[in-house]
């Protein structure tokens, strides 16, 4: 009996999130900040619940949030950003990508669908967690990438940068990065065609404030999260994904109307 796959909305551009979703970056998060010199010289834990509510987040926001699980610290934001960047730094350059990344960018290129990525990690960092997999994956991007501290964004945000779960990075990354007629700002605020030049588009993430951007940009957005933030209790009354995966090996392109894999995908 012949297959049934599933039917989506066609789409026409692909972007895709960074951290935890084509890196295995959210894995030296959590070492750092839990196993390493930081939390742990306290005799404290960074759990998953807590974790859940950093990822996505702009970095200082994420600091805030996670120290104030631990109001007895002796640890200002200042501090645990400038400890936490020392061990980061020393590891980004090893950071390996995820399963299935390398074979869905090259296949989008290879078929001449326009990727971009939107990031909220600083420039400098995205070149240190990149630059070794340059050949394999970011390569195919060229200069179409928006991180976190991009002046654009503080354009798009009247003066400052919103993170997310605001859609600025993924609207800016959809404009600016691949020309597309998408507009600024969420819901009425766009046209009707750009309202339906935003529902061509694909996002790939695996945070929960991902997943509220793309959806408040007007786009799909394909989430890939964790197995640990998989087995919490989704919040309610937020947006949600169109489509959920275990991982990006998941994904089959012509349930969005994309060319399906080659016999010869890699792996």
């Amino acid at each position: 009996m012949a297959t049934i796959v599933q039917k989506l909305p066609k789409v026409e551009y692909a972007i895709f999130d960074l951290d935890g979703l084509m890196i295995d970056s959210e894995r030296i998060y959590t070492e750092v900040t839990s196993a390493y010199q930081i939390l742990a010289e306290y005799g404290v834990q960074m759990t998953w619940d807590i974790k859940a509510g950093l990822m996505g987040k702009p970095e200082r926001e994420a600091a805030a949030h996670l120290l104030s699980f631990f109001p007895g610290l002796s640890l200002t934001i200042e501090e645990y950003l400038k400890r936490r960047d020392v061990l980061q730094n020393a590891l980004w350059p090893t950071v390996p990508p995820l399963p299935g990344i390398i074979r869905l960018v090259q296949h989008l290129h290879k078929h001449s669908i326009p990727i971009a990525i939107s990031t909220g990690t600083r420039r400098a960092n995205f070149n240190m967690k990149t630059s070794h997999l340059e050949k394999e994956i970011f390569g195919y991007f060229g200069n179409k990438v928006v991180c976190g501290d991009d002046d654009i964004l503080k354009v798009e945000g009247g003066g400052k940068i919103n993170g997310k779960p605001a859609p600025d990075g993924f609207l800016v990354a959809a404009r600016e990065m691949l020309g597309r007629n998408v507009g600024k700002g969420a819901g009425e605020s766009a046209t009707p065609e750009q309202r339906a030049e935003r529902a061509k588009g694909l996002v790939f993430e695996d945070a929960i404030p991902g997943v509220q951007s793309g959806k408040r940009a007007g786009m799909n957005v394909v989430w890939v999260p964790d197995p640990n933030l998989a087995s919490l209790p989704y919040p309610d009354d937020i947006e949600r994904p169109d489509q959920t995966l275990p991982s990006l090996e998941a994904f089959v392109p012509e349930q969005w109307g994309l060319p399906p894999y080659d016999n010869d995908a890699l792996a």
